[in-house]
């Protein structure tokens, strides 16, 4: 093997590698998110007297209420701990986005809840749970997945290499266009990658 090829093969393993830590840290963000929205959410549908919480038969407004709460649990994970070495662009204009890629979410679950408790008239607790909370969620949060990378955090994204939105995806890499865009400052992702892993291997920047 070549020592081009070796190199391409320690700048695809870095760029995994990255990858793979923020999926991680996505996913353990949205665990807590989960709880704290399947907690909330329970509370004010059956947390009272006889299992009867303040909203127990207002299904969509306590999942709209809990959705909001696990939101902001998850904008503040995301953005100072699975982007931590990324958060250098507007946190005002990030939590607008984020909530409004969150409210695509959100309108996914009251889909699937509106749809067991009124359609299929399902309503008790295992099966609002199971609409709201898994089903709801689970399609959610490959939407978030996305969105989050492709609209929410382009900034930092941009800022490392990885374009969200190309916009010369057609042209050859050796055209006038792109050698006359191409410079120091704009390197390969993988290089980028590569700054990433040594900022994150440095004491503290966990």
């Amino acid at each position: 093997m070549s020592a081009n090829d070796q190199g391409l093969v320690r700048r695809l393993r870095s760029t995994y590698e990255v990858l793979a830590r923020e999926a991680a840290k996505f996913g353990i963000v949205g665990a807590v998110a989960f709880v704290t929205d399947f907690g909330v959410f329970n509370l004010l549908r059956y947390a009272g007297p006889d299992g009867v919480g303040v909203l127990h038969h207002k299904p969509l407004t306590a999942n709209v209420i809990s959705t909001v709460v696990s939101i902001l649990v998850a904008w503040l994970g995301n953005r100072y701990w699975t982007f931590r070495h990324r958060h250098r662009a507007s946190a005002p204009r990030e939590l607008v986005l984020f909530f409004a890629m969150n409210g695509v979410g959100l309108l996914i679950s009251l889909v699937c809840l509106g749809f067991t408790y009124y359609v299929l008239d399902l309503r008790g607790p295992v099966a609002s749970n199971v609409s709201a909370k898994i089903v709801g969620v689970a399609l959610g949060t490959l939407f978030r997945w996305w969105a989050y990378r492709r609209f929410v955090f382009v900034e930092e994204l941009r800022e490392e290499g990885w374009e969200a939105h190309p916009s010369h995806g057609d042209e050859e890499p050796g055209s006038p266009s792109t050698a006359a865009r191409t410079g120091p400052e704009e390197r390969s992702a993988p290089a980028q990658v590569d700054d990433v892993g040594r900022r994150e291997a440095r004491p503290g920047a966990a």
